[in-house]
């Protein structure tokens, strides 16, 4: 079983308008809504193509009640922790010319509440993937993935780390089956810039040196490099069409990678999350199973 964990869920309120004056009225053009959080996006997207997961972390109030039932009528598995207290976050997104950002703080969460968390990664099985991704609520201890992968080291569970800067270094001692920066961030790791293909690879072995196992790197245009736990690395170039929205691409990658290594081998898990990735970028929400399945027929 896949689970993956969001520490802070949010509803992404998206807001159209053709202009954006301050001091004034705006009237919209359009609204849409989605329940998002890096883990809750890995789980939509791995349900796409047909592998199942459960999405753990927190939800509070009324905005975490609609978060639960908005991802039970998709058909994804949830079992967060109720907070006693606080709601949810709200995300709001103004897109006009640009877009402009207003990203909600989320509730506190209790000691008591993280041991709950705690309780249900305790009953993960030998042979589960627990996929950990996004940032920490200031509530939370700043060291919270390592404490989490040092309380699951030992067990033959397959662990995955989206993150960045310390919160992704300090996990690698724990020899996590995957991590996964992209480009930027993995220089950002080393106070480097990486500027070529050999730089990339360079700094990936690097990686894992330090311990990670495998290293997905996305590239963006310049489309994704994996170096495998038997240090080969294999290379994919990127999908053709029009960039819409970058909100969700790294993790849609990442549930297309995850799932591609459920059904093949690591060329065909590099291609299915190319392959998702591309599908977001190219569209207005989450990459669909279908349009998934027609990039990675290009790829």
């Amino acid at each position: 079983m896949i689970y993956t964990v969001t520490f802070n869920p949010a509803i992404d309120y998206v807001v159209r308008t053709p202009e954006l004056k301050t001091g004034q009225v705006n009237r919209s053009e359009g609204e849409q809504m989605f329940f998002g959080g890096k883990g809750i996006n890995v789980s939509i997207v791995l349900g796409e193509l047909g592998v199942r997961s459960a999405a753990l972390g927190f939800v509070a109030g009324f905005t975490g009640e609609a978060i639960e039932n908005g991802l039970a009528k998709m058909g994804i598995n949830t079992d967060f922790v109720r907070l006693k207290n606080g709601n949810s976050r709200i995300n709001v997104k103004i897109k006009f010319s640009e877009e402009t950002e207003i990203n909600g703080q989320g509730p506190d969460i209790s000691g008591d509440e993280l041991a709950q968390l705690y309780a249900k990664l305790d009953k993960l099985e030998d042979g589960d993937t627990l996929i950990l991704a996004g940032s920490i609520p200031s509530s939370l201890p700043s060291d919270i993935y390592e404490k989490i992968l040092q309380r699951l080291s030992g067990r033959d569970i397959r662990t995955v780390v989206d993150a960045t800067k310390e919160l992704l270094l300090n996990t690698l001692k724990y020899r996590p089956f995957l991590v996964k920066p992209n480009n930027f961030e993995l220089g950002e790791l080393f106070g480097v810039t990486l500027e070529s293909d050999d730089d990339i690879m360079h700094y990936a072995k690097k990686l894992q040196e330090m311990g990670a196992r495998n290293i997905l790197v996305s590239m963006a245009e310049n489309g994704a490099v994996l170096l495998d736990e038997s240090g080969n690395f294999h290379r994919c170039g990127v999908c053709k069409g029009t960039v819409v929205n970058s909100v969700g691409a790294g993790d849609s990658m990442l549930a297309g990678f995850i799932a591609g290594k459920e059904k093949g081998d690591d060329d065909y898990a590099l291609r299915l999350g190319t392959a998702a990735g591309g599908a977001t970028t190219f569209s207005e929400g989450l990459a669909t199973g279908e349009e998934i399945m027609r990039l990675i027929e290009e790829l």
